[in-house]
């Protein structure tokens, strides 16, 4: 998994060709941390096909809300850099984050 700051976010998903995971999470947010292990397994399972990436909002709070990610956690799905479809807080689990992903991959 892709530990994203401010200063790689644009060479590691914008600029990306193909399937990429970003998982914004912030230091204080519960919800965000009960749901890390769930991404890591997706990740293994799907990680051939998707690049996951997690990023820290607490330190990159311009970037997240220059993705219009305005509430936490949010699970976001960009191919060739565009912004295709996100779950966000309640709906971030790991079976909406699958759902999404087989949506968009051919399995």
């Amino acid at each position: 998994m892709v530990i994203l700051d401010k200063n790689t976010f644009k060479d590691e998903v914008l600029e990306t060709k193909g399937y990429v995971l970003v998982d914004y999470f912030g230091d204080g947010c519960v919800p965000c941390q009960a749901l890390m292990p769930d991404v890591e397994e997706l990740s293994k399972q799907y990680g051939n096909q998707v690049k996951f990436c997690k990023l820290n909002t607490t330190k990159a709070r311009r970037l997240a809300i220059s993705q219009r990610v305005l509430g936490l956690p949010t699970i976001v799905l960009y191919k060739d850099g565009e912004k295709i479809e996100e779950v966000v807080k309640d709906d971030a689990n790991k079976e909406n984050i699958e759902a999404m992903i087989k949506k968009h991959i051919n399995i």
